[in-house]
């Protein structure tokens, strides 16, 4: 990506297929999750313009296939590290080696360069789900996706961003009229599951300051949501005309988001 005075989102790809998040400054890119084949990878962060051996980290969330796929390849092909938690690393047999791999706890913040991270706990059915902020200058990037309830400290952690990458995964009833097996429609509308695009636009409304400016819907479900259906609910609940909204989607990068740094 472009090498501006910028703090830089770009979904390379979201949903039960896979999901990564290319996040860069000035001096830093890293992954958030690699979700996707090595290759796949490359070529996503190839069409946005950002060269895979310049990542600085991959950032890894949960253990879920649809995260962690292309991480152990990547890592390795690229020399890159991969900070993980010690109980996601457990859970993931399936990252392999990787030239450095690097713990991090909940609850703790840690740099990488310029970028300020700090993990928080999500409810989610991972051995330790986390979402995450990022600070670069006075810009913050809140994101959670793959959980089934806001808590508190959601609300605490996420407060304040500029940018936020949000899980609006379900439509209710779309999910409840649908196909998936009964047992499957309960452990996505569970504590442990999934937002629904009801929950994403009422934990909008509930963080929204003057300072936001972008919000990314995430994780939507292909058979139990539909792009204008989690705009129109979430916009209808967020009600704010000033912020842009938009939704990641699983077969393509989307749209290269800069939030300009201090002049």
């Amino acid at each position: 990506m472009k090498k501006d005075n910028c703090f830089c989102i770009c979904p390379l790809a979201s949903g039960s297929k896979g999901n990564a998040l290319l996040v860069s400054t000035p001096d830093t890119a890293i992954l958030v999750d690699a979700g996707l084949s090595g290759v796949a990878l490359q070529r996503r962060m190839a069409a946005v313009g950002q060269d895979p051996a310049d990542l600085s980290a991959i950032i890894i969330t949960h253990e879920h296939i649809d995260h962690v796929r292309g991480a152990g390849v990547l890592g390795r092909r690229f020399n890159i590290p991969v900070y993980i938690s010690p109980a996601t690393h457990q859970a993931c047999p399936g990252l392999g080696s990787v030239p450095e791999l690097i713990y991090f706890d909940c609850g703790t913040r840690f740099d990488i360069q310029d970028l300020i991270l700090n993990p928080f706990s999500i409810s989610h059915d991972a051995s330790d789900p986390a979402g995450l902020t990022l600070t670069w200058q006075s810009c913050k990037i809140g994101i959670a996706t793959d959980l089934g309830v806001v808590t508190n400290l959601v609300r605490t952690h996420l407060s304040g961003s500029t940018l936020l990458y949000l899980e609006s995964n379900h439509d209710p009833d779309m999910l409840i009229n649908g196909a998936y097996p009964w047992h499957l429609k309960q452990r996505i509308q569970s504590r442990i599951g999934h937002l629904s695009n009801h929950d994403a636009g009422t934990l909008l409304a509930e963080l929204h300051h003057d300072q936001l400016h972008h919000v990314i819907l995430g994780h939507l479900s292909e058979e139990n949501n539909r792009p204008e259906k989690a705009l129109a609910e979430v916009g209808r609940r967020l009600n704010r005309p000033g912020i842009c909204l938009s939704v990641a989607g699983p077969d393509r990068p989307g749209e290269v988001i800069r939030i300009p740094g201090k002049k």
